[in-house]
């Protein structure tokens, strides 16, 4: 197979985005477009399959604006707002594409899912709610296979979905994805690493043993939130001390707030091979 993954940058911004509600900031004035941050998300096409990590609060614009119309899974990297808030619009594809969508998530991070959208997961459920297939994932690496479910979704207008069985082909496709343990404070996280890409959002910390699943990268994502020490993210100070351990061919700083320069002046004072992330970037 292909080690060779496509990802494109749906979101680059902090929980809050840039800009942000009310501030008056020279950033958050910007009028650069690469100053305009949705909440942190990727898409990633690995292998033939079609992969989103994270669905915050800007999920529906971001499908949108990067007329995304297939996943074959959604990955979480932990249960905060800004990473999960936009899951209830996967009902769209759904009802498009007649089928579930596939969640990879641990074990916490469902349970929360659960709490927060008890409506999803109820006896008697109101007709059109999210349809999710969850499954559970560690710290090991775990396959993903193309969505093509057993069972086909029917719209009855007043009754929501039934459940129809149907065959699936003999050959489906199916990727390896290596999970990458953090911490974003006192919470365990996960970033993923598809071939040659790695993306690691929401840490401050990485465990010593996860750097060899990081060696011989072409391209190194990881999360700056602003200069100095952060209680949960890392800072532009330590991303960039990761970022030189890594080694990978290029690396991207990513979930960046307001609080970092602008664009195009953080640029100027990074090296040529550690670049700010900005939303629409695409990565091959």
């Amino acid at each position: 197979m292909d080690t060779r993954a496509r990802l494109v940058f749906l979101g680059t911004g902090t929980s809050q985005g840039v800009p942000m509600i009310g501030c008056d900031c020279s950033v958050c004035k910007s009028s650069d477009e690469k100053d305009k941050r949705y909440r942190s998300s990727v898409f990633v096409e690995y292998g033939g399959l079609k992969i989103l990590v994270d669905a915050g609060p800007d999920f529906r614009s971001q499908m949108l604006r990067a007329n995304i119309r297939h996943i074959d899974a959604i990955l979480l990297t932990h249960n905060h707002k800004d990473h999960t808030g936009g899951l209830d619009d996967v009902r769209a594809f759904n009802y498009i594409e007649r089928a579930p969508i596939r969640i990879f998530c641990e074990k916490y991070v469902e349970d929360s899912l659960r709490n927060e959208y008890s409506y999803a997961f109820a006896e008697k459920r109101y007709p059109g709610v999210p349809e999710w297939q969850i499954t559970s994932i560690g710290e090991s690496p775990f396959t993903i296979e193309e969505n093509v479910p057993k069972v086909r979704l029917v719209w009855i207008d007043g009754k929501g979905y039934e459940k129809i069985p149907c065959e699936r082909p003999e050959h489906i496709n199916s990727v390896e994805v290596i999970p990458v343990r953090g911490r974003h404070f006192n919470l365990p996280v996960l970033g993923y690493r598809f071939g040659n890409i790695a993306y690691l959002t929401d840490m401050n910390f990485i465990p010593e043993s996860e750097f060899s699943k990081l060696e011989g990268l072409d391209h190194f994502i990881i999360n700056c939130v602003r200069r100095g020490k952060h209680i949960s993210h890392f800072s532009l100070e330590e991303a960039v001390a990761i970022a030189r351990r890594v080694g990978a061919k290029h690396s991207w700083l990513t979930h960046l707030s307001h609080q970092l320069p602008a664009y195009s002046a953080l640029c100027e004072e990074l090296p040529p091979d550690i670049r700010p992330a900005y939303d629409g970037l695409v990565l091959e």
